[in-house]
């Protein structure tokens, strides 16, 4: 990329933020207004900053050089399309200080990069976002997503960012093809297993020069991260487990991910695909019923779902179906571990029995209530008090005055006073049960 159009790109998407983030709701008031508005603002961040950087690909250089047009009338007319996709290809070596620092430098304006990591076990999309010289943050997605479709209602609302964009890293790992714009795995391609996934993720660690991390996964990505700190218990500060898999498939799940499989093989990512995927993400009130329309957040979701690359998604489904039972190992797990479920998650009781295999002392569960299993796209906000007390505990974190409005949820009323207790959320974490409700 030019440095004229890598300028260019930024100043657009910080404007596409800028102008989703404060004309919806203003900063003061953004916990106080209900769940159902930020899910919807958060889909709209993400169709916002797609059709920015579609508009950004139409304009020439010639154009570009002298833009100077309204974002507001510009968003208005567009309509979601295939983003543009600008990355950075690395080679597998160690990286010096000096690179870190400049890729760091680079971030300007607030804007990632991608970096693709040569691994024994194939490439591997990472995007980078924030300071590198801040503790590092890893996160893996589910089945089919990545960062965009994963985790950016979490990361990108407006209470968020204190949270976790001024105090970390982020390094959001993809799996194997699951990058925006990844182009198919050759079939000859041996299909990974999970140990192979969890390895890669070491690897990566090493590119970078990382020592301890903290980890946030979900679902199919939680267990890649279990997995991972159970071999690398010394690479690992903390878990964040959303709707976590840790046994080995039951024969429903079995044969269910089984007819996934046969679907993807032979009619790709096609619409009753998208309908099961969607299922396992969401609860039945955003899906959408006969009288209430699906929400902008499943939407969104699903337009991110036709690109994918059906044969790449087939593959981390192979090897999520073939996943042993990691239950004999959580109690030798030294690590903090939050653990997040929805109450309407097909893997509810999962997560329930992986919170009583782990040790108690540094283990607690936050189940939010009218939810599916993606908390982090669903009900975000339901997220930041339990995480801000998590990370407390590693001085990583100081907490600040929160609304106390009844609506937010982050109300201290809405919420287990034993959660919000320094105890157990500190330097010994319980296992609470714990409704959170927007």
């Amino acid at each position: 990329m030019h440095r004229w159009e890598e300028s260019s790109l930024r100043t657009v998407l910080h404007d596409a933020a800028i102008l989703v983030e404060y004309s919806f709701h203003s900063p003061d008031g953004a916990i106080s207004v209900p769940g159902n508005w930020e899910r919807d603002v958060a889909a709209k961040r993400l169709i916002t900053t797609h059709e920015a950087i579609e508009l950004f690909s139409l304009l020439s250089p010639l154009n570009m050089a002298n833009a100077s047009f309204d974002l507001d009338d510009a968003f208005s007319s567009l309509t979601l399309n295939n983003m543009a996709n600008e990355s950075f290809d690395v080679e597998e070596r160690p990286t010096l200080p000096q690179e870190r620092i400049t890729a760091s430098n680079s971030l300007v304006d607030g804007m990632p990069m991608e970096y693709h990591v040569r691994t024994g076990r194939g490439s591997v999309s990472v995007i980078v976002y924030g300071d590198q010289d801040k503790p590092a943050l890893i996160t893996y997605p589910d089945l089919a997503l990545n960062h965009m479709s994963c985790f950016q209602g979490l990361f990108f609302c407006p209470e968020a960012a204190s949270l976790l964009l001024h105090n970390f890293c982020i390094y959001h790992i993809s799996p194997p093809g699951h990058e925006l714009g990844a182009a198919p795995i050759c079939p000859n391609d041996p299909v990974p297993s999970v140990d192979d996934l969890a390895d890669q993720i070491i690897e990566v660690l090493n590119f970078f020069g990382l020592g301890a991390v903290m980890c946030m996964g979900v679902m199919a990505g939680a267990y890649v991260l279990t997995l991972f700190a159970m071999k690398y218990r010394e690479r690992v500060l903390g878990l964040i487990l959303v709707s976590p898999l840790c046994k080995a498939p039951s024969w429903t799940e079995w044969l269910y991910n089984k007819v996934m499989s046969n679907l993807l093989y032979f009619y790709g990512m096609c619409g009753l695909v998208e309908e099961f995927l969607l299922q396992r993400y969401f609860s039945k009130e955003v899906r959408g019923t006969a009288e209430a329309p699906e929400s902008d957040i499943v939407q969104a979701c699903r337009k991110l779902l036709e690109e994918r690359q059906s044969t790449n998604v087939l593959r981390f489904l192979q090897a999520i179906n073939r996943r042993p039972d990691l239950t004999g190992g959580l109690k030798r797990l030294r690590c903090r571990t939050l653990v997040f479920v929805g109450d309407n998650s097909p893997f509810h009781s999962e997560a329930l029995h992986m919170i009583s295999k782990l040790d108690k002392k540094f283990s607690a569960l936050v189940e939010v209530q009218a939810c599916g299993s993606m908390v982090t796209e669903e009900q975000p906000l339901a997220m930041l008090i339990p995480m801000g007390y998590f990370f407390m505990g590693y001085g990583l974190y100081k907490p600040c005055q929160f609304s106390g409005s009844p609506r937010s949820p982050l109300s201290p009323s809405c919420i287990s006073p034993e959660l919000l207790s320094p105890e157990s959320m500190g330097l010994k974490l319980k296992p609470i049960k714990t409704r959170v409700s927007l």
